[in-house]
């Protein structure tokens, strides 16, 4: 049955921290200092590490652990990836998950899955959600995305939810997001603590039109974000229309133009407060 104790709802703003890399591909561990400041204090209300958009694919246990080491969130709430691993045992030990816990408000996990072929039925996902639950004691956010191919029926979300102990956030990236938050909300009811639009803002009006409390977006700029979420949040519905046009531009560089690089490219440059000092991201990646 769900955890009853574990009920807490974090709304709001929580962008995607990349991972910072020096121009020899090693981790600039004090850039990342860096950017989980200016993050934080761009006006994010929490934030997550170890995401696909921070190329978690790309970095060692220990380079995870470093960054987990390095990303403290000034008190704000954290959310990370446990793993993306399709093997359970390999999801389950992580890099320190003990030690992470304690920093972590969430866990994002995404069901389990390898390369493009790779796939366990719904019988298997439940069993992997469940064992993952049963080994820490804070909310799982489900990562419900195309890089998966694994589909996720909004009916199925609604069981995991009312049946594993710490299934309580979705983050919501596939096709059709507000179609899917509205059902699955309307299925669930009370036990979808979380509902969270997953598309790096660029169905972000429709997506908290059907419910979504927060959304999960890129790093490169938070503070725009943060000014459309609260014109939202405040009914400030003309507010928010003309500050959505206003920052559709970078929305759409980030979400349909540059992918990975170009959080760390709007870092880069155009303010004082320059944080990322290179673009770089692993090859083979382009940057």
């Amino acid at each position: 049955m769900p955890n009853q104790t574990n009920r807490a709802t974090y709304r709001g703003v929580f962008p995607v921290a990349p991972t910072v890399f020096d121009a020899s591909g090693r981790l600039d561990l004090d850039g990342q200092r860096r950017v989980i400041d200016f993050m934080i204090d761009a006006g994010s209300h929490g934030l997550c590490i170890l995401a696909n958009f921070s190329e978690q694919f790309a970095l060692t246990d220990d380079e995870r652990s470093a960054v987990q080491d390095r990303a403290g969130t000034r008190g704000r709430p954290g959310a990370g990836n446990r793993d993306h691993h399709a093997f359970q045992q390999r999801c389950l030990r992580g890099p320190q998950p003990r030690r992470a816990e304690r920093r972590r408000r969430v866990v994002m996990v995404m069901p389990p899955y390898h390369g493009a072929t790779i796939r366990v039925g719904e019988h298997g996902i439940y069993e992997f959600f469940n064992r993952v639950s049963d080994t820490i004691d804070i909310p799982i956010m489900i990562q419900d995305a195309p890089v998966a191919s694994t589909p996720l029926s909004a009916a199925f979300l609604e069981r995991l939810a009312k049946e594993v102990a710490n299934v309580s956030y979705f983050k919501i990236e596939t096709a059709q997001v507000a179609s899917k938050l509205r059902e699955l909300i309307e299925l669930g009811g009370d036990a979808i603590i979380g509902p969270w639009d997953g598309k790096k803002a660029i169905t972000l009006i429709p997506d908290f039109d059907a419910g979504a409390i927060s959304a999960m977006t890129g790093g490169g700029y938070p503070d725009g974000i943060r000014k459309i979420v609260d014109a939202y949040t405040s009914g400030d519905t003309e507010s928010v229309a003309e500050l959505y046009q206003q920052w559709l531009p970078l929305i759409n560089y980030e979400n349909r133009q540059y992918g990975l690089a170009a959080c760390k490219a709007l870092m880069m440059g155009g303010t004082p407060r320059v944080t990322c000092s290179r673009r770089c991201i692993r090859r083979p990646a382009p940057a």
